[in-house]
C-alpha cells in the first residue's frame, strides 16, 4: 500500500468530518423549529485493500444523511393536533353564542320575559289605565325584539360559518397541491440512489400537520421502516404516498384533486363539500368530514339542509339546534297569549294571511299543531253579559271551510243554532256574526243586524290551540323567533289593548289569566315532532343552561387534548428536535475528527517530502 493510499484514507476521513460538521450546522441553525427532524450522517469503512499480510482499510464512506424521525409518533401528534383544533374552535364559537344569551348576568330574555308578565299584572290592578298599558307594550316589544335580534344573531353566526368553509376548503386545497408538488420534488431529488431529501420530507409533515388541524385525513405512506445503525424509529421511506379524505382519494403522489364547495340548491346559499374524481363524478363528503376546525364548523353550522324551503337553511347542527329551541320558545310564547287574548271580546276578529293553509286541508294534519277538542264561540252585549255561546268541535276531519264536510269550523259557526235558548232565531251568534274563510283568512264580522256594533264576540279555547295558531284578534304577530313582534295595532296605539274578557271596566280576567300563563305547563313543538311541557320561564332556561354547558365542556374538552397534545408534542421533540447541548458536544467531537485527520494529511506529507530527499 502507497503512501498516496494513505493520504486518500486521511482525505476521505477529513471529508466525513466536514459533511458531519456541516450537518451538525444545520441542525443547530433550526434548533427553534418546531417541526425540522434532526439528521445524522451514515458512514462505513471504504472497502479496504487486500494485501500481504492482510487487508488495510482505504478510511471512510458517507452513505447517508438520514433524519431522525418515527412516523407512528408523527401519527399520533397529527391526531392530538386534529381534536385540539376541533375542540378550540367548537370552544370559541360556543363562547360567542353564550354571549348572545346573557341571562346568567341577570340581563336577557330570562329578564324581559319576567318584566313582561310584570307588566300584565299591573294591568290587572286596572285594565283601562293607559299608562300601565304603555309600559305593557314597550315591555312586550322589547322581549319580542331580544327574542328576534338573538335568533338574527345566531343565524348570522351561522351564514359566517358558511363563509369559513369556502375558506377552510381553499386553504385545503392550498396544502394539498403543496403537498402534490413536494412530492414530486422528493421523487426527483431521490431518484440519485442513496439521496435523502429530508427537508422536503419535513416540508411535507409539517404541511400534513397543518392540514390534520382542519380535517381528519388518512395518510398512506408505502414503505414505512427502521433503520437501528442510526436510530431505532421508524420513518418513512420511498416515494408511494396517498391521502384519503372520507375515503376519497385527495393526493395520489403528484396527482391532487381538490375539494369543491358548491350552494346545496340554487335557492340557498349554505356550501356542501364534495370531492370529484377524474371522470367527474361527484361524491357528497359533507356529512363525513370530521375533526379539525372544518369539523366544528360543519358540526355547529350542520350539515344537512332543508332544500325545500327558501333559504335551504340547515336542518341539523348545534347552532340550529338552538335556533330550533328558541323557535319554539317563541312559537308557544306566541300561541299561548294569542289564545288568551281571543277571549277579549270585540267587534270583529281576523287573523292575518295563512300559509298552507287550503279550505279543505284538514286542521290536526297541518304543521301548526292543532289538535282534537273544541272552542267556544262567545258573545256578549254591551253590558258585558254573555248573551251566547257556540261549541266549535275539531276532530280528524275538521276543516276551515270545505264544502264537502258538514263540520268545517266556518259552517259549524254559521250554523243557525239556538246558542241561548230563547227560541229566538234572531239575537243567536250566526244571526250576529258571520264566519268566513277566503282560502287564507278567516274572519269573524257582524251581519247587517249588528252594524252598531251593539254585540261582541270572543273565543275561549278548550285545548285545541286553534284561536292562537291562526292568530285572530292576535297580541303577537308572528309564528317563530324569527317574525315575533307586537301587533303593529297596539304597538301604535297602547291604549287599545283589551285586559278585560267581558267589554265592561273591572273585568280584568285577560290579564289575569296572562298573569297566569307564566305559572302554566304549556306545550312546546320541538323540530323534531317532540312536545316537551314546560313553563315558559323553564324552557327558556333549559335553553340557556344548554348553551353554558355546551360552553363548559367545549373547555374540559380543550383541557383535555391540548393535555395530549403536549404529552404526544413533547415525545415528538425527544426524537427529532434538536438538543443544542447534544449538537454541540458533536460538534465538538466532529471537530476533534477534522483536526485528526488534517494530521494524518500532514504527516503523510511530512513522510513524502522525506522520501523525495532521499531520491535526490
Amino acid at each position: 500500500m502507497s503512501l498516496f493510499s494513505t493520504l486518500n484514507t486521511g482525505y476521505s476521513g477529513l471529508s466525513a468530518s466536514e459533511l458531519a460538521t456541516s450537518v451538525t450546522g444545520q441542525n443547530i441553525s433550526n434548533a427553534n423549529n418546531d417541526y425540522y427532524t434532526r439528521q445524522r450522517i451514515v458512514t462505513s469503512a471504504s472497502t479496504p485493500l487486500s494485501v500481504s499480510p492482510g487487508s488495510v482499510g482505504t478510511g471512510v464512506t458517507v452513505t447517508s444523511i438520514e433524519r431522525i424521525h418515527d412516523e407512528f409518533v408523527y401519527q399520533r401528534l397529527k391526531d392530538s393536533s386534529n381534536q385540539l383544533s376541533y375542540n378550540q374552535y367548537s370552544q370559541q364559537t360556543l363562547e360567542e353564542i353564550a354571549g348572545y344569551f346573557p341571562d346568567l348576568q341577570g340581563s336577557g330574555i330570562s329578564q324581559d320575559l319576567s318584566n313582561y308578565f310584570n307588566a300584565w299584572n299591573d294591568v290587572t290592578t286596572n285594565a283601562s289605565d293607559a299608562s300601565q298599558k304603555v309600559s305593557l307594550v314597550q315591555s312586550a316589544v322589547t322581549l319580542s325584539a331580544n327574542i328576534s335580534n338573538t335568533r338574527d344573531q345566531l343565524r348570522t353566526l351561522q351564514d359566517s360559518l358558511n363563509d369559513q368553509v369556502k375558506a377552510n376548503i381553499n386553504e385545503i386545497n392550498t396544502l394539498g397541491q403543496q403537498i402534490a408538488d413536494l412530492n414530486k420534488s422528493i421523487a426527483t431529488a431521490e431518484s440519485v440512489s442513496g439521496n435523502n431529501a429530508n427537508d422536503l420530507r419535513d416540508q411535507r409533515d409539517n404541511l400534513e400537520l397543518n392540514l390534520s388541524k382542519l380535517l381528519d385525513i388518512a395518510v398512506f405512506k408505502g414503505n414505512v421502516s427502521t433503520q437501528n445503525i442510526i436510530d431505532s424509529n421508524a420513518t418513512d421511506q420511498g416515494n408511494d404516498y396517498n391521502i384519503n379524505i372520507a375515503g376519497n382519494s385527495f393526493v395520489d403522489g403528484p396527482t391532487f384533486r381538490p375539494l369543491v364547495a358548491e350552494n346545496v340548491s340554487n335557492q340557498s346559499n349554505y356550501y356542501s363539500v364534495y370531492s370529484v374524481s377524474q371522470d367527474g363524478t361527484k361524491a357528497n363528503l359533507t356529512d363525513k368530514i370530521s375533526g379539525g376546525k372544518l369539523g366544528a364548523i360543519l358540526d355547529i353550522r350542520g350539515r344537512t339542509f332543508d332544500t325545500t324551503s327558501q333559504g335551504g337553511f340547515p336542518s341539523d347542527g348545534v347552532l340550529q339546534d338552538y335556533i330550533d329551541k328558541l323557535d319554539s320558545f317563541a312559537n308557544t310564547l306566541i300561541t299561548q297569549t294569542n289564545t288568551i287574548y281571543a277571549q277579549s271580546a270585540s267587534t270583529s276578529m281576523t287573523t292575518p294571511a295563512q300559509e298552507n293553509l287550503d279550505a279543505n286541508t284538514i286542521l290536526v294534519n297541518t304543521d301548526k299543531h292543532i289538535n282534537t277538542g273544541s272552542f267556544d264561540v262567545v258573545m256578549y252585549d254591551n253590558a258585558g253579559t254573555e248573551v251566547g255561546r257556540k261549541t266549535i268541535t275539531i276532530d280528524g276531519t275538521t276543516t276551515m271551510d270545505d264544502n264537502s264536510i258538514s263540520d268545517s269550523i266556518v259552517k259549524q259557526i254559521n250554523a243557525p243554532t239556538d246558542n241561548n235558548h230563547d227560541n229566538n232565531n234572531t239575537n243567536d251568534i250566526n244571526s250576529k256574526f258571520t264566519a268566513q274563510y277566503n282560502g287564507s283568512t278567516f274572519s269573524l264580522t257582524p251581519t247587517s243586524s249588528n252594524v252598531s256594533g251593539a254585540y261582541k264576540i270572543s273565543i275561549e279555547d278548550n285545548g285545541t290551540n286553534f284561536p292562537g295558531t291562526i292568530g285572530i284578534n292576535q297580541f303577537f304577530s308572528g309564528t317563530n323567533a324569527k317574525d315575533i313582534k307586537v301587533n303593529d295595532v297596539y304597538e301604535e296605539n297602547p291604549a287599545s289593548v283589551q285586559g278585560y274578557k267581558a267589554p265592561i271596566d273591572g273585568n280584568n280576567d285577560v290579564a289575569n289569566a296572562m298573569v297566569q300563563l307564566q305559572y302554566d305547563n304549556v306545550n312546546f313543538y320541538g323540530s323534531n315532532n317532540t312536545i316537551t311541557q314546560e313553563q315558559l320561564s323553564g324552557y327558556y332556561g333549559a335553553i340557556t343552561t344548554e348553551i353554558a354547558s355546551d360552553g363548559e365542556q367545549a373547555g374540559n374538552n380543550v383541557d383535555t387534548s391540548n393535555a395530549l397534545f403536549q404529552t404526544v408534542q413533547t415525545e415528538f421533540q425527544s426524537i427529532s428536535g434538536v438538543s443544542t447541548d447534544q449538537e454541540l458536544t458533536n460538534l465538538i467531537k466532529f471537530q476533534a475528527a477534522y483536526g485528526a485527520n488534517a494530521k494524518v494529511i500532514t504527516t503523510i506529507d511530512q513522510m513524502l517530502t522525506t522520501l523525495l530527499g532521499i531520491k535526490t
